[in-house]
Protein backbone atom coordinates (compact mmCIF):
# COMPACT_ATOMS: atom_id res chain seq x y z
CA UNK A 1 0.00 0.00 0.00
CA UNK A 2 1.27 3.46 -0.89
CA UNK A 3 1.57 5.66 2.23
CA UNK A 4 -0.42 8.90 2.26
CA UNK A 5 2.29 11.44 3.13
CA UNK A 6 2.02 15.19 3.73
CA UNK A 7 3.71 15.89 0.37
CA UNK A 8 1.19 13.69 -1.40
CA UNK A 9 -1.69 15.43 0.34
CA UNK A 10 -0.17 18.78 -0.67
CA UNK A 11 -0.13 17.81 -4.35
CA UNK A 12 -2.48 20.17 -6.22
CA UNK A 13 -3.77 17.25 -8.30
CA UNK A 14 -5.73 16.13 -5.22
CA UNK A 15 -6.98 19.57 -4.18
CA UNK A 16 -10.52 19.29 -2.84
CA UNK A 17 -10.29 15.51 -2.35
CA UNK A 18 -10.45 13.98 1.16
CA UNK A 19 -7.38 12.14 2.47
CA UNK A 20 -9.38 8.99 3.27
CA UNK A 21 -10.38 8.70 -0.40
CA UNK A 22 -6.82 8.84 -1.73
CA UNK A 23 -5.79 5.22 -1.18
CA UNK A 24 -8.60 3.84 -3.34
CA UNK A 25 -8.05 6.57 -5.93
CA UNK A 26 -4.33 5.83 -6.27
CA UNK A 27 -5.18 2.21 -7.03
CA UNK A 28 -7.65 3.31 -9.70
CA UNK A 29 -5.03 5.63 -11.20
CA UNK A 30 -2.44 2.83 -11.46
CA UNK A 31 -0.01 4.54 -9.07
CA UNK A 32 3.49 3.05 -8.85
CA UNK A 33 6.05 4.02 -6.22
CA UNK A 34 9.62 4.69 -7.42
CA UNK A 35 12.86 5.80 -5.76
CA UNK A 36 16.06 6.92 -7.49
CA UNK A 37 19.58 7.97 -6.59
CA UNK A 38 20.99 11.34 -7.64
CA UNK A 39 21.72 11.56 -11.37
CA UNK A 40 19.47 8.69 -12.44
CA UNK A 41 17.22 9.27 -15.46
CA UNK A 42 13.59 8.79 -14.41
CA UNK A 43 12.14 9.45 -17.86
CA UNK A 44 14.39 9.51 -20.92
CA UNK A 45 14.16 11.95 -23.81
CA UNK A 46 12.65 10.17 -26.81
CA UNK A 47 10.57 7.73 -24.75
CA UNK A 48 6.76 7.79 -25.11
CA UNK A 49 4.95 10.05 -22.63
CA UNK A 50 2.48 7.92 -20.69
CA UNK A 51 2.89 8.74 -17.00
CA UNK A 52 2.28 11.72 -14.76
CA UNK A 53 4.81 11.96 -11.94
CA UNK A 54 4.22 13.25 -8.41
CA UNK A 55 7.41 14.04 -6.51
CA UNK A 56 7.28 12.94 -2.86
CA UNK A 57 10.82 13.72 -1.68
CA UNK A 58 13.99 15.20 -3.19
CA UNK A 59 14.24 17.19 -6.40
CA UNK A 60 14.02 16.35 -10.10
CA UNK A 61 14.86 18.48 -13.12
CA UNK A 62 13.55 18.59 -16.67
CA UNK A 63 16.65 18.65 -18.87
CA UNK A 64 16.88 19.46 -22.56
CA UNK A 65 20.07 18.42 -24.36
CA UNK A 66 20.97 19.81 -27.78
CA UNK A 67 22.79 18.09 -30.65
CA UNK A 68 26.20 18.96 -29.18
CA UNK A 69 25.36 17.73 -25.69
CA UNK A 70 24.77 21.14 -24.10
CA UNK A 71 22.29 20.93 -21.21
CA UNK A 72 19.52 23.36 -20.36
CA UNK A 73 17.42 23.03 -17.22
CA UNK A 74 13.86 23.71 -18.28
CA UNK A 75 12.36 23.39 -14.81
CA UNK A 76 13.08 22.16 -11.28
CA UNK A 77 10.40 20.07 -9.54
CA UNK A 78 9.99 19.98 -5.76
CA UNK A 79 8.00 17.71 -3.38
CA UNK A 80 4.27 17.88 -3.94
CA UNK A 81 4.65 19.00 -7.56
CA UNK A 82 3.89 17.13 -10.79
CA UNK A 83 6.26 16.41 -13.66
CA UNK A 84 5.76 15.31 -17.30
CA UNK A 85 2.02 15.96 -17.05
CA UNK A 86 1.83 18.23 -20.12
CA UNK A 87 3.58 15.66 -22.32
CA UNK A 88 1.46 12.78 -21.00
CA UNK A 89 -1.79 14.69 -21.51
CA UNK A 90 -0.69 15.48 -25.07
CA UNK A 91 0.14 11.78 -25.61
CA UNK A 92 3.53 12.81 -26.97
CA UNK A 93 5.13 9.94 -28.85
CA UNK A 94 8.56 11.17 -27.75
CA UNK A 95 9.47 13.14 -24.66
CA UNK A 96 11.33 16.33 -25.72
CA UNK A 97 13.19 16.42 -22.38
CA UNK A 98 14.67 14.01 -19.86
CA UNK A 99 13.48 13.89 -16.24
CA UNK A 100 16.54 13.42 -14.01
CA UNK A 101 16.89 13.02 -10.24
CA UNK A 102 18.79 16.12 -9.08
CA UNK A 103 19.15 14.40 -5.69
CA UNK A 104 17.94 11.20 -4.10
CA UNK A 105 14.19 11.19 -4.55
CA UNK A 106 10.91 9.30 -4.24
CA UNK A 107 7.91 9.71 -6.51
CA UNK A 108 4.66 8.22 -7.71
CA UNK A 109 3.93 7.56 -11.37
CA UNK A 110 0.29 7.66 -12.44
CA UNK A 111 -1.09 6.27 -15.68
CA UNK A 112 -2.31 9.40 -17.48
CA UNK A 113 -4.91 7.50 -19.48
CA UNK A 114 -6.55 6.47 -16.20
CA UNK A 115 -6.62 10.08 -15.01
CA UNK A 116 -8.37 11.22 -18.18
CA UNK A 117 -10.79 8.27 -18.34
CA UNK A 118 -13.43 7.91 -15.63
CA UNK A 119 -13.67 4.62 -13.72
CA UNK A 120 -16.41 3.14 -11.54
CA UNK A 121 -14.40 3.41 -8.31
CA UNK A 122 -13.36 7.05 -8.58
CA UNK A 123 -15.93 8.56 -10.91
CA UNK A 124 -17.33 10.82 -8.18
CA UNK A 125 -13.95 12.56 -7.97
CA UNK A 126 -12.76 12.30 -11.55
CA UNK A 127 -14.12 15.62 -12.75
CA UNK A 128 -12.32 17.32 -9.85
CA UNK A 129 -9.00 15.64 -10.73
CA UNK A 130 -9.31 16.59 -14.40
CA UNK A 131 -10.09 20.20 -13.40
CA UNK A 132 -7.05 20.24 -11.09
CA UNK A 133 -4.85 18.78 -13.81
CA UNK A 134 -5.97 21.44 -16.28
CA UNK A 135 -5.00 24.18 -13.83
CA UNK A 136 -1.60 22.58 -13.16
CA UNK A 137 -0.83 22.33 -16.88
CA UNK A 138 -1.85 25.97 -17.38
CA UNK A 139 0.40 27.16 -14.52
CA UNK A 140 3.29 25.08 -15.83
CA UNK A 141 2.88 26.67 -19.26
CA UNK A 142 3.10 30.10 -17.61
CA UNK A 143 6.35 29.05 -15.92
CA UNK A 144 7.77 27.94 -19.27
CA UNK A 145 6.72 31.28 -20.75
CA UNK A 146 8.60 33.04 -17.97
CA UNK A 147 11.74 31.05 -18.74
CA UNK A 148 11.42 31.97 -22.42
CA UNK A 149 11.27 35.66 -21.43
CA UNK A 150 14.46 35.24 -19.39
CA UNK A 151 16.50 33.33 -21.95
CA UNK A 152 15.43 35.71 -24.73
CA UNK A 153 17.51 38.45 -23.11
CA UNK A 154 20.69 39.27 -25.00
CA UNK A 155 23.42 39.18 -22.32
CA UNK A 156 24.28 37.04 -19.33
CA UNK A 157 23.75 40.07 -17.07
CA UNK A 158 20.29 40.74 -18.47
CA UNK A 159 19.28 37.08 -18.14
CA UNK A 160 20.57 36.88 -14.57
CA UNK A 161 18.98 40.13 -13.40
CA UNK A 162 15.66 39.33 -15.07
CA UNK A 163 15.61 35.97 -13.29
CA UNK A 164 16.61 37.42 -9.90
CA UNK A 165 14.09 40.25 -10.11
CA UNK A 166 11.33 37.74 -10.87
CA UNK A 167 12.44 35.59 -7.93
CA UNK A 168 12.42 38.61 -5.60
CA UNK A 169 8.95 39.61 -6.80
CA UNK A 170 7.69 36.08 -6.23
CA UNK A 171 9.23 35.97 -2.73
CA UNK A 172 7.90 39.45 -1.95
CA UNK A 173 11.24 40.61 -0.53
CA UNK A 174 14.79 41.48 -1.55
CA UNK A 175 16.39 38.41 0.05
CA UNK A 176 15.48 34.96 -1.24
CA UNK A 177 16.86 31.54 -2.16
CA UNK A 178 16.92 29.94 -5.61
CA UNK A 179 16.57 26.20 -6.35
CA UNK A 180 19.89 25.95 -8.24
CA UNK A 181 23.59 25.63 -7.55
CA UNK A 182 25.91 27.65 -9.78
CA UNK A 183 26.01 25.07 -12.60
CA UNK A 184 22.26 24.58 -12.38
CA UNK A 185 21.67 28.32 -12.63
CA UNK A 186 23.93 28.51 -15.68
CA UNK A 187 22.04 25.64 -17.29
CA UNK A 188 18.69 27.26 -16.53
CA UNK A 189 19.77 30.62 -17.94
CA UNK A 190 21.47 28.84 -20.88
CA UNK A 191 24.78 30.62 -20.35
CA UNK A 192 28.39 29.61 -19.72
CA UNK A 193 29.11 28.95 -16.04
CA UNK A 194 32.40 30.87 -15.97
CA UNK A 195 30.77 33.86 -17.66
CA UNK A 196 27.91 33.73 -15.16
CA UNK A 197 30.30 33.62 -12.19
CA UNK A 198 32.24 36.57 -13.60
CA UNK A 199 29.05 38.61 -14.08
CA UNK A 200 27.87 37.80 -10.57
CA UNK A 201 31.20 38.98 -9.15
CA UNK A 202 30.90 42.25 -11.09
CA UNK A 203 27.37 42.85 -9.81
CA UNK A 204 28.52 42.16 -6.26
CA UNK A 205 31.41 44.65 -6.58
CA UNK A 206 29.03 47.23 -8.02
CA UNK A 207 26.78 46.87 -4.98
CA UNK A 208 23.86 45.57 -7.04
CA UNK A 209 23.47 42.29 -5.17
CA UNK A 210 24.98 40.06 -2.53
CA UNK A 211 24.92 36.29 -2.43
CA UNK A 212 26.15 33.18 -0.68
CA UNK A 213 25.68 29.89 -2.48
CA UNK A 214 21.95 29.83 -3.39
CA UNK A 215 20.95 32.74 -1.15
CA UNK A 216 20.64 36.16 -2.81
CA UNK A 217 19.88 39.72 -1.74
CA UNK A 218 19.09 42.51 -4.18
CA UNK A 219 20.56 45.85 -3.10
CA UNK A 220 19.71 48.12 -6.02
CA UNK A 221 19.06 48.10 -9.75
CA UNK A 222 22.13 47.89 -11.99
CA UNK A 223 23.16 50.80 -14.14
CA UNK A 224 22.56 50.46 -17.89
CA UNK A 225 25.21 49.45 -20.41
CA UNK A 226 27.29 47.26 -18.11
CA UNK A 227 28.34 43.65 -18.73
CA UNK A 228 28.59 41.76 -21.98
Amino acid sequence: MIPITDNLLACPLFDGIAANDLTAMLGCLGARYISYSKGVVIMAEGAPAKDVGILLTGQVQLIRTDYYGNRSIMMSIHPGQLFAESFACAKAEQLPVSVIAAEECEALLLDCSRILTSCCNACAFHSRIIFNLLQIVARKNLAMHRKALITAKRTTREKLMTYLLLQAKEAGRADFSIPFDRQGLADYLEVDRSGLSAEMSKLKKEGVLDYFRSDFRLLRLPEANHGE
